[in-house]
């Protein structure tokens, strides 16, 4: 059984391919982006030069879904963040996205944990549903980081976020974009 309090240590050959030293085999970097969904740590080095190249597969990893129309960046933000790189707040940027989304997780366990305390809303019809929704969304944004305790849909489902839903994940990642931006003026 894989340790998972320790990164998954990825090694870059010349060739480019990806190996994980863990399983001994090829991996792409759909297989990455599955690892830390599933709450893995991950670093990628350089087998040659020993170069950590993790930050670079990580963006990768999400401009390819960005290409694919799965929009999770407003162009807003994508700007800010550009701009960021050329100013002297590039220094705070960092701080400020981390604190943000440390805050956000805080928030959306605080949240599962309220709801399954106290809940009147689960006798409700499509309830879990819901409840499955904010799971994978709180799995989405944080990479899988920190349980949330949430069980799965009875009908197994937890982790499988429906298409109909995924509009309405994009709709909160929206309004909290939103609320990011309105923090930073």
């Amino acid at each position: 059984m894989a340790d998972t309090e320790t990164p998954l240590l990825i090694k870059r050959y010349a060739s480019r391919r990806l190996y994980n030293t863990e399983t001994s085999d090829y991996v792409t970097l759909e297989d990455i982006a599955g690892f830390i969904r599933d709450g893995r740590e991950v670093q990628i080095v350089d087998l040659k030069s020993g170069d950590d190249l993790t930050r670079q597969y990580l963006l990768q990893i999400i401009a390819e879904h960005e290409s694919r129309g799965e929009n999770v960046l407003p162009i807003n933000v994508l700007n800010d963040l550009v701009r960021s790189y050329t100013t002297q707040a590039t220094s705070t940027v960092p701080q400020f996205l981390a604190q943000s989304f440390e805050m956000f997780r805080e928030s959306q366990s605080a949240w599962v944990e309220n709801m399954q305390k106290v809940n009147p809303m689960a006798k409700l019809p499509g309830f879990e549903a819901v409840q499955a929704q904010q799971e994978a969304f709180l799995k989405a944004m944080t990479g899988g980081m920190g349980s949330t305790g949430v069980p799965p849909t009875q009908d197994g489902e937890g982790d499988n976020t429906p298409s109909e839903d995924l509009g309405e994940i994009k709709k909160q990642l929206a309004e909290l974009q939103q609320k990011l931006s309105k923090l930073g003026e």
